[in-house]
């Protein structure tokens, strides 16, 4: 169903992947952010149409956090709609859920991973670095014709090479990016 993080007694911290089940609760989530201009909002048929992007994190059976790779190129993924609820950030988990993400975009041989964030800081602590976002390529811009913001985008670029990643942290390894999960995470992204 998932991979378990951490495990004491009957207490689990676990994530999988997102199902119909949780399209209410992503949407509740991320769109909590968004109203305060910390993130763009998320309809629910975006969110049907790309629940199998979706990793969830649950804590001793709460669902707490979300965040989806969404393929755009045949080498390049974006880092969608990471959110954590207020409660729960400083934790790491948000840092568990983008390592999902990476993992999931290592298992597809994906070689770069992006974003568009209101919170670049966060993806600078883990290894991205900002670009401009005429460096992405046009495909990108598709889903940005539907945006509110469109077109005077105020996101921040970050792009992390990931590809030499792949040797250290194949998903044969043991020890995945996903089990590095005591970093330090705080923050909220969406795009």
């Amino acid at each position: 169903m998932g991979k378990v993080i951490k495990e004491r007694g009957d207490y689990k911290r676990l994530i999988r992947k997102a199902t119909l089940n949780d399209v209410s609760f992503i949407q509740k989530l991320v769109n909590s952010y968004a109203e305060k201009g910390e993130m763009l909002p998320r309809s629910i048929g975006d969110i049907c149409d790309n629940i199998r992007d979706f990793f969830i994190y649950e804590d001793n059976g709460e669902v707490i956090g979300c965040c989806a790779l969404h393929v755009t190129w045949v080498d390049l993924a974006e880092i969608r709609s990471l959110a954590v609820t207020e409660e729960y950030q400083g934790k790491g988990i948000g840092t568990v859920l983008l390592n999902a993400c990476i993992d999931d975009a290592l298992k597809l041989a994906i070689k770069k991973v992006f974003a568009l964030t209101y919170k670049p800081e966060f993806f600078e602590k883990k290894g991205f670095q900002r670009i401009d976002k005429s460096q992405l390529p046009h495909k990108v811009w598709v889903a940005c014709v539907n945006c509110i913001k469109f077109p005077d985008c105020d996101e921040v670029a970050v792009i992390r090479q990931i590809a030499e990643l792949d040797k250290k942290n194949s998903t044969n390894n043991e020890n995945s990016v996903i089990d590095s999960f005591f970093d330090v995470s705080n923050g909220v992204f969406r795009r």
